[in-house]
Order: C-alpha cells, then sequence, then structure tokens
C-alpha cells in the first residue's frame, strides 16, 4: 500500500498533519465508538431481531457486523493500531448505511453516514500519523 501512496504523489509530512491525523483519528474513532457502536453493543439482544439485514445475512449478523466495525475498528482508529486495515470495515459500513439503508430517504439521512466515510477513507490512505501505536510498534505514519 505505500507504493501505492506513493505513486500517487504523497510526500512525507510535518507534526502539524500528525497533530491532524491525531485529532481525526481520536474524533471520529471517539465518537462512532460511543455514539454509535457502543448503544448497538449494549441493546444487541434487543436489536438483533429488528436490525436492518441490507445484504441478506440476516439481522443477527448484520448486527454483529456493524458492531464489530463500530466498536472494535473504532477503538482502533482511536488508538491509532492497523488503522488502515481497521478503516476499511467502517467505510464499508458507513457507505452501506448511506447507499443501501438511506437510498429512499432524504439526503440528510445519508449525509451523516457519508460524513463518518470520508474521514474513515481518508485514514485508509494516510494512515495514523506519527501520534500513532502503529507508529510506535511498526515504524509506520
Amino acid at each position: 500500500m505505500k507504493e501505492w501512496i506513493h505513486r500517487l504523489g504523497a510526500t512525507t509530512h510535518g507534526q502539524g498533519t500528525d497533530v491532524g491525523l491525531l485529532m481525526l483519528r481520536l474524533g471520529t474513532g471517539l465518537l462512532m465508538l460511543f455514539a454509535h457502536g457502543m448503544p448497538k453493543l449494549l441493546g444487541f439482544g434487543d436489536k438483533a431481531a429488528v436490525f436492518p439485514d441490507p445484504l441478506g445475512l440476516g439481522s443477527p449478523l448484520s448486527l454483529a457486523l456493524a458492531v464489530f466495525a463500530e466498536v472494535f475498528c473504532a477503538a482502533l482508529i482511536a488508538l491509532g493500531l492497523f488503522t488502515r486495515l481497521a478503516a476499511v470495515p467502517l467505510v464499508i459500513t458507513m457507505l452501506v448505511a448511506a447507499f443501501i439503508i438511506h437510498a429512499d430517504d432524504p439526503f440528510r439521512k445519508m449525509e451523516f453516514a457519508l460524513v463518518y466515510a470520508i474521514p474513515f477513507l481518508t485514514l485508509a490512505f494516510s494512515g495514523a500519523g506519527r501520534f500513532s501505536l502503529d507508529a510506535r510498534f511498526f515504524g509506520k505514519n
């Protein structure tokens, strides 16, 4: 992935970019975790039978996949651990929410999921930055 990003013309970045990536990770990761993921996790039993099933996998599995992305992956994003990999399920979850779950709704409903998808997609391409566990353990930023 690093070679592919280099081909796109990415260059090394300064400390301001690293602080920005830290703020992006903490803001989107923690908001997703606590505002969306934890309520789904804590209400799993009540929601499992009625959760939307946009891909035909069954409501409990669809909810489990959403919880995986919105709790586990969002926590990894906030920590900056396996950031690029953790961003992928979140991007997919948000795009499914925007373009399948809310496809027939007014744009306002779709917009909310897209507002989350964009920073997670950004992190998938940029990585976590210098102030992350990825940088600490793997020398990646």
